[in-house]
């Protein structure tokens, strides 16, 4: 594989720039349209059945992570994230250095969210049927910073003081999908 693919790191870039701006968009209107993330997932299958998952080598460390942002988004096809984290956690054994563990992290608390099972990382929030913003169910929390740190994630009070910036979210009305 040619290092660097910069068609493909371009083609990542847009793709992620249009997913934020489709979030942008439900902060601003509070109503979610899911066809970017369905368009987007389409694409990076091709993407994925053609070089494999978008590496730091492949496409350099931002549109790395925007492969994984869009993979994070895909909500609507688990089957797929959970592939796409099986690729990711393999490329991870053979070359650290070459996905973002952080990334890894994520997508496995997304994955266990989506399947209505606890998270293991602390990442995932929502707003419960108090209009609270709040973490999702986590599995343990006697390790939790622990494992935190080992994916190379802030510890979760921290993380929580983060979230608190989301504030759109918290307002009262907001619905998930």
């Amino acid at each position: 594989m040619a290092k660097n693919n910069k068609r493909l790191t371009s083609v990542l870039n847009a793709m992620a720039r249009r997913d934020q701006d489709a979030i942008q968009r439900v902060r601003r209107t509070l109503v979610f349209d899911d066809r970017v993330q369905r368009v987007n997932t389409e694409r990076l299958k091709g993407i994925v059945e053609k070089y494999g998952w978008p590496t730091i080598d492949l496409v350099g460390a931002k549109a790395s992570r925007h492969a994984w942002l869009i993979i994070q988004h895909a909500d609507h096809n688990v089957r797929f994230q959970k592939k796409c984290l099986a690729m990711m956690q393999e490329i991870y054994q053979y070359n650290p250095h070459n996905i973002s563990r952080e990334n890894i992290a994520f997508l496995t608390d997304r994955i266990l969210v989506n399947t209505k099972r606890k998270q293991v990382f602390g990442t995932q929030f929502y707003v419960n049927k108090k209009k609270l913003f709040t973490y999702r169910p986590i599995k343990s929390f006697k390790d939790l910073d622990h494992r935190r740190k080992e994916y190379g994630i802030p510890p979760f009070r921290e993380y929580i003081e983060a979230m608190k910036s989301v504030g759109p979210l918290r307002i009262k009305g907001f619905r998930q999908k």
